[in-house]
């Protein structure tokens, strides 16, 4: 049985998701306080489903 594939997420995606502005999302990013991203060939940036979720999991668990 195939593994199902992780979703990629855009960062509009991401922060409508988080309910965050774009601009907090990209100072988390410089901080490197957001979920890991990854930086495809053309430059887009993406973020796995997966990454997010454990990423969320993580702020549950330090609050």
């Amino acid at each position: 049985m195939a593994k199902p594939r992780d979703e990629m997420l855009t960062i509009p995606q991401v922060v409508e998701e988080i309910g965050v502005p774009l601009a907090t999302f990209y100072r988390w990013r410089q901080c490197r306080k957001g979920p890991k991203a990854i930086k495809l060939p053309n430059g887009s940036v993406r973020i796995r489903r997966s990454e997010l979720e454990r990423w969320i999991a993580t702020l549950e668990e330090a609050a």
